[in-house]
């Protein structure tokens, strides 16, 4: 395990609020990457995605870069855009 992990691992279990803050950083992070991976995966760039939504590049690049409060509703255009369909799961 990398000092990095370790430091965070530690961190972590020593205070509740930075846990709690970096667990939701990384699943919007991830949320963001699942994104652009999708994207990527019909050979759209950001600008393209853009006009298919109706909306501009930046709103693209903010969704694949700054995923904290994307809307469901979104997603699913989003999904829709890429030929793809939207699923959800709660563990």
């Amino acid at each position: 395990m990398s000092d990095l992990k370790k430091y965070i691992q530690e961190r972590k279990r020593k205070d509740p609020v930075f846990a709690y803050h970096f667990d939701e950083g990384y699943e919007e992070f991830k949320i963001g990457v699942l994104l652009r991976q999708a994207r990527e995966s019909v050979g759209l760039t950001q600008e393209a995605l853009a006009e298919k939504l109706k909306t501009q590049k930046t709103a693209v690049s903010r969704m694949e870069n700054h995923a904290e409060d994307i809307k469901l509703s979104t997603l699913e255009k989003v999904a829709v855009a890429l030929g793809k369909h939207l699923t959800l799961q709660l563990t």
